[in-house]
């Protein structure tokens, strides 16, 4: 992360009042406000409930969505897929997580997007000056923090959960069951790089997450530790510590990193970037997951999943199709 944006984090978080920040994936860009600064017209968020916008101030139709989808092409999708796969077979990499971007088309404004979306973590945030914008509607947490402890909860393992016995089959699936253990793995790591008596609390438990194509389900862990006391001057500095996340790279994180640069071949933008509101000590933050954009030319959602050496190409493919979606019930 740019020491810029770091030292802005430790300048808000030490003036005690609450802001949001918003940061890109390669750590170059943000987009931090006092939340008593934030425009209507600029960002809308939603924290699990601690928001700017109230439901009846903007007003949202009850019609179901124009929701197409233009696959990516396979054959470039196997392109990638295979610069990943043969790096895992070389032990560059235990994990990567391989993302693209696929095309859509939908009939609804962002706004509306943002407001009859359901997610613990929702954002949209527009630049005015190149009129680009986007949604995020995340079900994933990044960090909290809350009397001086810090919590984690990498968020790896999906399936449809219309399917016969899903629970039990994304539980018993090997690929799943090693790509969880990897990333829980991982951000142990992270958070002892800030934190002392780093430990799982929880592992593998199951969400449901509900869509506008049915439900799916995801595996999560919780992992804690305790921080020194002085970290609220340092707030940008143990963010910088960890990212980017690590439920979005992979491991290890440096060489995978270079191999996701190799692999995909478009910005990621602030798609898997993190966002986050800090107030009287505690934060709260998500993984940017879950992401629709428009740069001015078109209109993109942005998906991906952790790619292992038991990955299979097709199945890695319909993974990312099945996280194209709106968070509509």
């Amino acid at each position: 992360m740019k020491q810029n944006i770091i030292d802005r984090l430790n300048l808000f978080a030490g003036e005690k009042e609450p802001f949001l920040f918003v940061v890109n994936y390669a750590g170059t860009e943000a987009y931090i406000r006092k939340l008593s600064e934030i425009a209507l017209d600029e960002c809308l968020y939603d924290f699990e409930g601690i928001t700017n916008v109230k439901r009846q101030s903007l007003s949202t139709s009850a019609k179901n969505p124009m929701w197409k989808v233009y696959e990516p092409n396979f054959e470039d999708y196997t392109k990638d897929f295979e610069i990943v796969k043969n790096n895992i077979l070389r032990g560059n990499s235990y994990l990567t997580n391989l993302t693209c971007k696929v095309a859509v088309d939908c009939d609804l404004p962002f706004e509306e997007i943002f407001l009859r979306a359901k997610g613990k973590y929702k954002i949209l945030l527009k630049n005015k000056k190149s009129n680009r914008q986007f949604v995020c509607f995340s079900p994933e947490t990044f960090v909290r923090i809350k009397n001086e402890k810090i919590y984690s909860y990498p968020m790896k393992g999906t399936i449809d959960a219309s399917i016969p016995n899903a629970r039990q089959i994304l539980m018993n699936d090997e690929k799943e069951t090693a790509e969880h253990a990897t990333i829980v793995d991982l951000i142990r790591n992270d958070l002892s790089r800030v934190a002392e008596y780093v430990r799982v609390n929880r592992y593998r438990y199951i969400d449901v997450l509900h869509t506008n194509k049915g439900d799916i389900l995801q595996t999560s862990s919780e992992i804690s530790g305790n921080l020194p006391s002085d970290y609220q001057q340092h707030l940008g500095d143990i963010l910088a510590a960890m990212l980017p996340a690590g439920s979005i790279i992979g491991a290890p994180k440096d060489k995978t990193m270079e191999i996701i640069q190799e692999a995909e071949d478009y910005d990621r933008g602030f798609y898997t970037g993190v966002m986050g509101i800090y107030n009287s000590g505690e934060l709260n933050s998500a993984v940017m997951i879950r992401f629709l954009e428009n740069d001015g030319l078109g209109t993109y959602f942005k998906a991906g999943g952790g790619i292992t050496s038991k990955s299979d190409c097709r199945k890695e493919y319909e993974e990312v199709l099945q996280k194209v979606y709106l968070p509509f019930e």
